[in-house]
């Protein structure tokens, strides 16, 4: 552990971390938790190997003080065996702006009711649009956790390890190698929860379920041994499958025990022996950011929970998954989180609702900055009889990245209110998904192993997003 640069920048923490013969020691954990946002700020608005540095300073900074990425594998395997009971959801929230500042909310709600089982997660193509590569994410998830005084192991999920059908249509190995470079990059960075999300290439004009999932349930299972062959030593990555894209039509338990069948039996023959996934994703209803109406607001959604229920029983007593898994669900109406308890949904994604919660509450002026940039870079994307409302709404997820540093650099006013929002609301969202003393099942199923962040790695070349428009969130 040695770099010209590591002095300048252990200097941020105002002496609270030292170094000395190659060893990282917290000093003073209290002035550590009031400047570890320095080293944030530095990975995510600056570049180079003063960024990558700063990554790798804040993992090693965290394990010295309890804190480590980690895969909710075996909680969500025990479940499968009945040892822990159904009384909670695990709510995999998608953090596209302020990470630090957002994962840090989701940190005070969870110690406040003792809760743990709780995944940060960011999808392939919001990596594109949020301009944010998997170390950063970690970076600033990790940063929080110090930040609030959190320690035991933390849960950072790559979610919609999507496929692109197009790209794969035109060319399929391509397409799948950058599947395979992106988790190579995401292990290295420390995410050890990955779903897997080939279903944009099930073919419903096949005559049979088999059929129509056979390209999905193949790759599921190359993916998955792929996997299994590069993760740490140590540690048993959580797998995510998923049946159908969010969006279309019901899951069925036929085409549960398709994929599973069609998956298992791929996965024996590429990797005998392997361990497989852990849950399920499939639809019930619901769509990726809601369905906006002409003046803005969010239409109603029917949520089939007896088709959740289920599948989700399925998928545990026929073949010893955690659970079936329910996306799309932050803009549905807060009574509803609580039936995803009541109808055993393993996990529940939440994202667009937090980016509500941001914009509404953004400077005038940065706001405004923002629809302007919207205006100029995607007025194709202006349909005929698109309200102004529904134009930003749709699209504004795209300025994110664009105005990172502004976002980041805005009034402290603003930031406070944005804060105290985001809190409340993970606060309400972890009561109704029974959260409260988690921590319990968490420290009873996962296995502390602390995995050595590579150097070389952060000092890399970072991989650019691609084109990510046609990828699900």
């Amino acid at each position: 552990m040695n770099h010209p640069l590591l002095p300048d920048l252990l200097a941020l923490t105002d002496g609270s971390v030292s170094l000395k013969d190659g060893k990282l020691e917290v000093r003073d954990a209290a002035h550590l938790r009031a400047t570890i946002h320095r080293l944030a700020e530095v990975s995510a608005l600056e570049s180079g190997a003063r960024q990558g540095l700063a990554r790798y300073l804040v993992r090693k900074i965290a394990q010295a003080s309890g804190i480590y990425p980690a895969s909710i594998n075996g909680l969500y395997m025990a479940r499968g065996r009945g040892e822990v009971p159904f009384n909670f959801t695990v709510p995999a929230m998608n953090l596209r702006a302020l990470a630090f500042d957002s994962a840090r909310a989701v940190f005070r709600a969870a110690l406040a009711i003792d809760a743990a089982a709780i995944i940060f997660e960011i999808a392939r193509s919001e990596m594109g649009y949020t301009d944010q590569r998997p170390s950063e994410y970690v970076t600033s998830v990790l940063a929080a956790a110090i930040a609030e005084g959190y320690s035991g192991p933390v849960f950072v999920q790559g979610d919609h390890f999507q496929v692109s059908a197009k790209r794969f249509a035109a060319d399929p190995e391509t397409e799948l190698q950058a599947i395979r470079d992106l988790i190579d990059e995401a292990l290295a960075a420390g995410f050890f929860n990955i779903d897997i999300d080939t279903s944009t290439l099930v073919d419903l004009e096949k005559p049979t379920i088999p059929e129509q999932q056979a390209l999905n349930t193949s790759l599921s299972a190359m993916f998955t041994a792929y996997i299994r062959s590069h993760e740490p030593q140590g540690v048993a990555v959580s797998i995510g499958g998923e049946i159908g894209e969010v969006g279309g039509q019901n899951s069925t338990p036929e085409e549960l025990r398709g994929y599973m069948d069609g998956f298992n039996a791929h996965l024996a023959k590429d990797a005998p022996g392997v361990e497989g996934i852990s849950k399920i994703s499939i639809q019930t209803g619901t769509s990726h950011g809601g369905v906006v109406l002409p003046d803005g607001s969010i239409a109603k959604v029917s949520v089939d929970f007896d088709t959740l229920r289920h599948l989700s029983e399925i998928s545990r007593l026929e073949y010893g998954l955690g659970g079936a898994v329910q996306h799309g669900a932050s803009t549905l109406p807060e009574e509803a989180f609580g039936k995803f308890v009541e109808n055993e949904a393993v996990e529940v994604h939440l994202a667009t609702n937090f980016q509500n919660m941001l914009f509404d509450r953004l400077p005038d002026e940065l706001r405004r900055d923002m629809y302007t940039f919207l205006d100029e870079k995607f007025a194709s994307e202006r349909k005929p009889g698109v309200t102004d409302e529904q134009f930003y709404y749709k699209t504004r997820k795209n300025a994110v990245g664009p105005f990172k540093k502004q976002t980041w650099n805005m009034p402290q006013a603003n930031k406070d209110a944005i804060n105290q929002a985001w809190e409340e609301q993970f606060s309400r969202l972890f009561h109704l998904l029974g959260q409260a003393g988690t921590r319990k099942y968490v420290e009873q199923t996962v296995h502390k192993t602390m995995v050595e962040p590579d150097l070389k790695f952060y000092l890399g070349k970072e991989v650019e997003a691609g084109e990510v428009s046609d990828l699900a969130d």
